[in-house]
């Protein structure tokens, strides 16, 4: 790897010699900043420590955030503050200023990266700004994505209330809190088996059905119902929060995110439970305390049952934030006692009994068979006491929390799945269809999903070709078959791949029923074969409107990377499917080509090694510090990577590891746009021909061109299609899209990347990082590295951080011996 053609980039006349040839440690670095990268303000960013691995485990993170809250202020100081300190006072002590500035400092946060409020924010302010963004394609498509979810949650609620028997997900549990108590702490310490607490049913398989229709016959396209927009908050609620908030000495600038949080009962709520204030992005435990303290007096102490559900909840979003659907028991003990909590066990029961949180076992035999309810008796509450002749030996069961949309969303996805192995129709012959392959991998894939209604398919990102193939391979039978890409890039780089727009689409696109073939008589998505690339960029709540849009007997293809980074949103479907066994998984053998795959390929096994790249395909540009990493930058991209490759700027992306920085989005955007198209502005820090990255919805990272700007809002180009933001959303949805984060880039490639490494990067790094990085070039990558020996160091020993989920241990016992026969 070397540097262009006759220079050195970030130079004018210094001979290409002097970059060095290899990714190795670069002389001159900065170290790491003690500050490290700040967080970033998109949804589509506020998993990137999750996914990347650069941050500490779930229970470090929970823990250290208590303990920080807990060094600030010991149990002690709780309870003699609430009677010595004057409510005024301490309000205005703890709750943010009118300003925003809490939400500014909650959403930088350090190097977990969890970005938690802007997160938050930005979810909150989507279906907000869809109030009054119907004329607008793409806000019209996140209200639908949104309402499909919702109407989901409802079924699974409805179907789980329906069922005579408990479920895992702790249904059973809902004594006294003593009891409760008691049940937990035997479990935990083995006094007393897991099978006295959990039961499980599997689902009964359904009936094949009959052979899948032809594509001829498809039912017409309905129309897509309109979805009714969020009303915007009324006067009166307004007016009633901002006097509730005044009492209680925090900012009136809190109304308008405390209406859209909680509803048109916002007031009252706050009135009776100030912990509700937590709801609102931005505001942290101890501001929370302050606001309660002014309005509740001496009935304001550390383990009031409202502070601690809502700490509960809390600590559960952060997590998912994080990419868990649920947190280890303890850990969350732990950081409750961190927030001053005397009892935390008592306070975690308590959260379960108001509904906030629900309690899971794993380990030991948790989900045991109908007939072990024999050892044991049943109380009237539904607990069954352990027999007490049971092994007591058996190893304790792990208890973990989890928030009841995550849990509702697994559960549904869990059995979906299981569904569609057990619907399959797998007489069909596929033998010419596979032998007229254009690879052997290819091959392999139709012949896997010729006999499996779920197959996991996996590869780099010349592997894309074969999901193209099978595509093509079922229509040529009369099915019904249709690929899905995580963003609009992909959908057209795999409709150029099966030589037919018709038969590529975006996930949103098609949850939203703007793209693809509609639904049919019942409600299902029209499709027979249903192929979802970028699969790793799936959430749990994705995942599950998915499947559950799928009609029984149709077949579902994950395919994709599992060197790249997790989905934004919490969970970690492909990784958890492909580590349950649950179904056929093929591994493609197709390498990327060229100096960038043969790079890549090596990043994925750990190792960064030197490439050959006689084309100049790779280079590596070294700086000493975060400005010159910035100067470097914007010279790459504006005169080397265009004079030497023929590369326009507006096709180079750049990519880095966080939002704030000196080097990080916010500054490399401000230069590039300085250097590329500058301008004043005068559109919400906007002008005409500035790249942008708009978010409709949270994980979803849209690349743009402003147009224009009137009193309708901000008019964009985004992949062809014109997009209007509304001027009160311009916000909080767009942000300047010359350099994005690696979480934003997944399932993006352009011809040219520019990643940029700055000293202060180092905590951030992760193997996958590196790998969704480096990936994005097509025909170009260059390195600004200023991290020394951290990128060989991450790539080599820093894997990605693991998630909490409960999805793997939900299909291992799902799953029927047909399917676990297909997947060997």
């Amino acid at each position: 790897m070397t540097a262009l053609p006759g220079e050195t980039p970030g130079t004018d006349d210094a001979p290409a010699e002097d970059a060095p040839a290899a990714p190795a440690p670069g002389g001159g670095a900065d170290g790491p900043s003690p500050d490290g990268p700040t967080a970033g303000p998109d949804a589509a960013e506020a998993q990137e420590a999750a996914a990347g691995g650069a941050a500490g485990a779930d229970a470090v993170d929970v823990v250290a955030e208590a303990a920080s809250a807990s060094s600030e202020e010991p149990p002690e100081a709780v309870e003699e503050s609430a009677k010595t300190e004057k409510p005024s006072e301490a309000a205005n002590s703890s709750v943010a200023s009118a300003d925003g500035s809490a939400a500014e400092e909650t959403s930088e946060t350090s190097a977990d990266g969890s970005e938690s409020a802007e997160a938050s924010e930005d979810a909150s302010e989507t279906a907000e700004g869809s109030a009054e963004a119907a004329p607008a394609a793409e806000l019209s498509e996140a209200q639908a994505e949104l309402a499909a979810q919702r109407e989901l949650r409802e079924r699974i609620e409805k179907r789980k209330a329906e069922k005579a028997a408990p479920i895992s997900a702790g249904g059973g549990l809902s004594g006294t809190a003593a009891d409760l108590l008691a049940a937990v702490r035997a479990v935990e310490s083995g006094e007393k088996a897991g099978t006295a607490f959990f039961a499980r049913t599997a689902p009964a398989p359904t009936p094949a059905p009959a052979s899948p229709r032809p594509a001829t016959a498809q039912p017409p396209r309905p129309a897509v119902p309109e979805v009714p927009a969020p009303q915007a908050a009324s006067p009166e609620a307004l007016e009633a929060v901002r006097a509730v908030l005044a009492q209680g000495g925090a900012p009136e600038a809190l109304a308008r995110p405390a209406v859209d949080a909680l509803g048109e009962q916002a007031a009252e709520l706050l009135r009776t439970d100030p912990w509700h204030l937590l709801a609102v992005s931005g505001v942290r435990p101890e501001q929370a305390d302050g606001f309660a303290r002014a309005l509740l007096g001496s009935e304001c102490g550390p383990d009031d049952g409202r502070r601690t559900a809502a700490l509960v909840g809390r600590l559960l979003e952060q997590a998912a934030l994080r990419g868990h659907t649920a947190l280890d028991a303890a850990a969350v003990r732990t950081a409750l006692a961190g927030h001053a909590v005397r009892d935390p066990d008592a306070a975690v029961l308590n959260a379960v009994e108001e509904g906030v949180a629900l309690l899971f076992g794993e380990g030991g035999d948790a989900e045991p068979d109908e007939t072990d309810t024999e050892d044991g008796e049943q109380d009237e509450d539904g607990v069954r006491e352990a027999d007490p002749t049971a092994d007591a030996d058996a190893a304790p069961v792990r208890m973990f929390l989890g928030l009841d949309r995550y849990a509702l969303a697994e559960e549904s996805l869990a059995d979906g799945l299981a569904r569609l192995v057990n619907t399959c129709e797998k007489t069909a012959d596929w033998t010419e269809a596979a032998a007229g392959a254009p690879s052997p991998s290819a091959a392999e894939l139709i012949r896997t999903v010729a006999s499996a209604g779920l197959v996991v398919h996996s590869g780099g990102e010349a592997a894309r070709a074969e999901p193209a193939a099978l595509i093509a391979a079922a229509r040529g039978l009369g099915l019904r078959a249709l690929g899905a890409a995580h963003s609009e890039d992909g959908r057209r780089r795999l409709a150029a791949a099966t030589g037919d727009p018709a038969t590529a689409v975006t996930l949103a696109g098609l949850l939203s029923g703007a793209q693809g073939p509609g639904r049919d008589e019942d409600g299902a998505l029209a499709l027979d074969l249903l192929v979802v690339l970028d699969a790793p960029q799936l959430d749990v709540e994705g995942a599950a409107v998915l499947v559950e849009a799928l009609a029984d007997g149709a077949r579902l293809v994950l395919s994709g990377d599992p060197g790249v980074l997790g989905s934004a949103g919490a969970g970690r479907v492909f990784a958890d499917v492909l580590a349950a066994r649950a179904c056929p998984q093929v591994v493609s053998r197709t390498p990327d080509p060229g100096p960038i795959g043969e790079l890549i390929s090596g990043i994925g096994i750990g190792e960064l090694n030197q490439v050959d790249a006689p084309g100049k395909e790779v280079v590596i540009v070294p700086v000493r510090d975060a400005g010159e990493a910035v100067h470097r930058t914007v010279q790459l991209v504006a005169d080397s990577v265009p004079r030497a490759f023929s590369i326009p700027a507006e096709e180079t992306q750049v990519i880095t590891v966080g939002h704030g920085g000196a080097a990080g989005t916010r500054a490399l955007n401000e230069a590039l746009k300085q250097r590329l198209n500058p301008g004043p502005g005068r559109f919400g820090g906007f002008d005409p021909g500035d790249r942008v990255v708009h978010v409709p919805a949270p994980g979803r990272a849209v690349p743009g061109v402003v147009r224009s700007a009137d009193g309708e809002g901000l008019h964009l180009d985004c992949g062809g299609a014109p997009v209007v933001v509304p001027q009160e959303r311009v916000e909080s949805s767009v942000r300047h899209g010359w350099a994005l984060s690696a979480h934003q880039a997944a399932g993006m490639r352009w011809p040219a990347a520019v990643v940029v490494l700055p000293g202060d990067a180092a905590q951030g790094l992760s193997r996958p990082w590196v790998y969704t990085a480096f990936g994005r070039g097509e025909r170009h990558l260059s390195v600004v590295h200023g991290v020394d020996r951290a990128l060989p160091h991450a790539v080599a020993e820093v894997p990605a951080q693991e998630r909490t989920t409960r999805l793997r241990p939900l299909l291992e016992a799902l799953l029927t011996p047909d399917a676990a026969s297909s997947s060997g």
